[in-house]
């Protein structure tokens, strides 16, 4: 595999993880300026360019009184198929 595949392959796993502690850090409430309101501000600076533009395309799918971010889940499936292709 050649380099830039293998930094391509990183980069997407990195980014899997960036997804994931965002998805984990947002269920929980965090006061503002603790040391974990600075992680979700970089967690959410390092998303937003890309889960932004998905959750205006695409609404939230209602639950009763709750509603489901489709956008991560997205991003996951995509950098998994991304993975799957280009990886191996």
């Amino acid at each position: 595999m050649s380099p830039i595949l293998q930094l391509i392959c990183i980069a997407a796993f990195v980014y899997q993880l960036v997804v994931l502690a965002a998805i984990i850090l947002s269920w929980f409430p965090i006061e503002p300026g603790s040391g974990l309101e600075s992680v979700r501000n970089v967690l959410s600076s390092l998303t937003e360019p890309v889960l932004g533009p998905l959750r205006r395309a695409l609404p939230p799918v209602r639950l009763g009184a709750m509603a489901l971010d489709l956008s991560p889940i997205i991003v996951l499936i995509g950098l998994g198929i991304l993975q799957r292709f280009v990886c191996g």
